[in-house]
């Protein structure tokens, strides 16, 4: 049994990867996924968040809107550390209930895909740490391309993220994501391989 840890920065291919390695029969556990339902309205994640950054940040039907909240979080380091600091420990213990309850079904290899795994220290919940991987000019246009982001934004958001060197220097497996899907898919296939 292995718990893989995935990460990667943005647009560097985390979403294609967990897919790929679903498919090869591994569980998948997605943090952002979890954090959707920690923001829900009634939780604790949602009463915390609005109570530190006011009802401005809620849409119509009082759910939180996370371009709002995301629009304060990018722009200052310290809203973003705030957020943070609220999250994460309440995303770690549903993260850590999902792989006791996937474990206990008899899952052999289990996937964690946290784009905050060494910042949330998430990497401590994991046997091994799996790391997409694109150049910064890559991830730029694809941001451009998928998200409608210009330059600017897109540096804003790969800057507000931890340091891409000091990513793949604590990472165990780096997943390169620089060609086509199906180079990447091979890439995937090597690291899989690895663990068989």
């Amino acid at each position: 049994m292995v718990v893989i840890g995935l990460t990667g920065g943005i647009a560097t291919g985390k979403s294609e990867a967990s897919r790929m390695l679903q498919e090869l029969g591994a569980a998948i556990i997605n943090a952002d996924l979890i954090g959707h339902e920690a923001y829900r309205q009634g939780s604790v994640g949602w009463e915390s968040v609005v109570q530190a950054f006011g009802k401005g940040i809620l849409d119509e039907s009082n759910e939180i809107d996370r371009a709002k909240l995301g629009a304060i979080v990018f722009s200052d380091e310290s809203e973003l550390q705030k957020l943070n600091e609220i999250m994460h420990p309440i995303m770690e213990r549903l993260v850590e209930e999902n792989i006791a309850e996937y474990k206990e079904s008899g899952n052999e290899i289990i996937v964690v895909e946290a784009a905050l795994m060494f910042e949330a220290g998430w990497n401590k919940l994991v046997d091994t740490v799996w790391t997409t991987d694109a150049s910064q000019e890559t991830v730029i246009s694809r941001l451009e391309l998928r998200n409608g982001l210009s330059r600017s934004e897109s540096k804003k958001r790969i800057d507000s993220q931890m340091n891409r060197e000091d990513r793949l220097a604590k990472s165990d497996v780096i997943l390169s994501n620089t060609g086509d899907l199906n180079a990447f898919k091979n890439v995937i296939l090597d690291a899989w391989s690895g663990i068989n």
